[in-house]
């Protein structure tokens, strides 16, 4: 009974992850100018070795952006200096100081609601510091939010991978979101869709909002408590009544998120317990990795369990799928129980990490598990 149902929820996870790589939208190419406002806005801390790139490709953008804000959020390296000196030379390229960051606030969410109280433009792209836009990426994604008829548009990037570790751990973002999150239900305009909370989905690297819309919706205060905060204002985005959207962009930017697997490590610990709101949703999203898309490859290697081969048949057109639509490295097929042991790990790391009251640490803050 137990290899049916794990055959079962292996073959609709291949469903779900097939209709996401088949319909799912890449932000569309246009040739349209025009003539919109946006105001990029960039939180930085520590951020000497990622912020040149990130402020030239957003400098390559065109007049569309009217301004660049920077927040420095208190580095202790150049990144001030990196700032001063692209200002020096590019009148549209500012930095904002930081202030001390209240009681209750996460640092990126104080940086995000600083930045969007000075700046100006009819449109917000948040971007995080070690983001590269492509080139007409900010006029293809307001023109897309324009054509789609929404407030908020994030773009899922394409992550830059360069060890056998990212290679193959990277890729389990992808297909823990898409074999489970059903994207084509997003684009959806029936209230029963675009006001259900759990259809949020955003990246925080890169967030576009129109500026009123932001505002009027209360803008990061909202989620200041969050460091899962890219897909909290997502969430509540939708359940607010505003339309909003986040689609394949890895046409429009790209980064590398993690270099090692001690930052790989530390990055997900500090999201994973607190993406869940329900603490029994987390478990079962934990059972359902193991029982599902673990055991499955144990038994086949010591039985000649049918349906467990099913099962394992099921996960990997999954990992295919997804390596097909996001030009993945091929050893995140062939090492994916590796990567599905350490996924497990990390999830347990995380909660024991809040469970005890000791929280996370991410660039040099200490975050309760409050947060």
């Amino acid at each position: 009974m137990l290899l049916e149902i794990i055959a079962i929820s292996a073959g609709l996870t291949f469903a779900v992850t097939a209709c996401n790589c088949f319909f799912w939208p890449k932000v569309r190419q246009t040739k349209q100018s025009l003539q919109n406002k946006v105001s990029v806005l960039i939180p930085a801390r520590n951020e000497e070795a990622n912020l040149p790139s990130c402020l030239e490709s957003v400098l390559a953008q065109g007049a569309i952006v009217s301004e660049i804000l920077v927040y420095d959020d208190h580095s202790s390296d150049r990144t001030a200096q990196i700032i001063d000196d692209f200002a020096a030379q590019h009148p549209q390229v500012k930095r904002v100081s930081a202030l001390p960051l209240p009681p209750g606030w996460c640092g990126k969410n104080y940086a995000c609601m600083q930045l969007a109280k000075k700046a100006s433009g009819d449109w917000l792209l948040f971007l995080d510091a070690d983001a590269r836009l492509y080139p007409n990426a900010v006029n293809r994604m307001v023109a897309e939010a324009l054509a789609r008829q929404v407030s908020f548009l994030s773009c899922w990037p394409k992550f830059e991978m360069q060890g056998r570790v990212e290679k193959t751990l990277m890729p389990m973002l992808n297909f823990v979101v898409f074999s489970l999150f059903p994207t084509p239900l997003t684009l959806l305009r029936q209230p029963q869709f675009q006001g259900n909370s759990a259809l949020g989905l955003g990246h925080g690297a890169c967030l576009l909002f129109e500026r009123s819309s932001y505002n009027s919706f209360g803008g990061h205060e909202r989620v200041k408590d969050q460091i899962f905060e890219d897909t909290r204002i997502s969430q509540l985005w939708r359940a607010s009544g505003r339309a909003g959207l986040c689609l394949d962009g890895q046409e429009i930017v790209w980064l590398r998120m993690y270099s090692s697997l001690r930052e790989i490590w530390a990055g997900f610990q500090k999201n994973f317990y607190p993406a869940f709101t329900l603490k029994f949703n987390f478990w079962l999203f934990l059972a359902l990795h193991f029982l599902v898309f673990l055991c499955p490859f144990f038994i086949v290697a010591i039985s000649e369990s049918q349906l467990a081969l099913v099962g394992v048949t099921f996960i990997l057109l999954s990992r295919l799928f997804l390596i097909v639509r996001f030009h993945h490295s091929p050893l995140s097929l062939f090492l994916h129980p590796l990567g599905e042991l350490v996924l497990i790990c990390l999830g347990l790391s995380s909660w024991w990490k809040y469970k005890t009251g000791k929280g996370v640490a991410w660039k040099g803050r200490e975050y309760p598990r409050s947060a």
